[in-house]
């Protein structure tokens, strides 16, 4: 494959240029109108980007969970994510798995020692970033299918999720994915995977940090879910407490994208 050297027994991606990808971002900003009244506007930017310089960052796709909900909507999502994985890795686009928690099982494999192997690079300084709280109540753990106590049920990633051992790589700590990204010259990440309002927020990689160490990361929107029960403020259907989460990441953290984008784009 055009654009790889062999380093250390495995492949690693070089700098050479695959191809321009362009993707719409959106995102909302609170705008004051003509008359003076506040409002959300939604804005979609085109960014027209090399296609090595992307990553996808797939996050917590888990084989199970404690959750039978969550469990049944990573279930119905995995081919389709691993569609738009496929797709995407032919173009030449780094993916990245993590679904943390499980790198014991992973740990000779060419994509860990890959990821391993990024030279370690210090983040900058983070600024203070404040934002509101979710716009939803996960105080419950989020089930909607009425599990009583959270416990550890995963133990590697969805087997239906494909990993290319001679080009993705495997990590859950946010320090070895930055190395990795600065050192592959990443100005573009796409993260999808599960639980918008936790994980994918929240985890070392997650949005919340990458936006803090000034990487630039957007969301694929159709391709995450929320823990959340309908059962719990603002008692909403699941589907509805997922979009007020995505809503909430567009206009306070980072811009999304759709997976139909992305196979267009590719």
């Amino acid at each position: 494959m055009a654009g790889q050297v062999e380093n250390d027994g495995f492949t690693v991606r070089g700098a050479d240029l695959t191809g321009q990808l362009l993707f719409p971002f959106r995102r909302y900003y609170l705008l004051e109108d003509a008359n003076g009244h506040n409002g959300w506007r939604e804005e979609v930017v085109r960014r027209t980007i090399p296609a090595n310089q992307v990553a996808i960052v797939i996050c917590d796709m888990w084989d199970a969970h404690w959750s039978r909900g969550a469990s049944e909507r990573v279930e119905a999502m995995a081919p389709r994510m691993n569609e738009v994985v496929k797709a995407a890795r032919a173009k030449g686009i780094h993916i990245i798995h993590a679904p943390s928690e499980t790198m014991d099982a992973y740990a000779d494999t060419l994509a860990r020692r890959r990821m391993r192997a990024a030279p370690y690079i210090a983040p900058p300084t983070e600024g203070e970033r404040q934002a509101p709280p979710l716009p939803i109540d996960d105080s419950d753990g989020g089930s909607d299918t009425g599990e009583p106590t959270w416990h550890k049920a995963w133990s590697c990633q969805h087997p239906i999720l494909e990993i290319d051992q001679a080009v993705d790589g495997i990590s859950d700590n946010g320090q070895e994915i930055y190395n990795y990204l600065q050192s592959q010259s990443i100005r573009q990440v796409l993260i999808m995977g599960v639980h918008t309002n936790m994980c994918v927020l929240n985890r070392s990689f997650g949005i919340k940090q990458l936006v803090k160490w000034g990487v630039t990361v957007a969301l694929v929107r159709d391709l995450t879910d929320t823990m959340y029960n309908p059962a719990r403020a603002p008692y909403v259907d699941h589907d509805a407490g997922t979009q007020l989460v995505i809503g909430y990441i567009e206009k306070f953290w980072c811009p999304t994208v759709t997976s139909d984008a992305i196979l267009q784009t590719v």
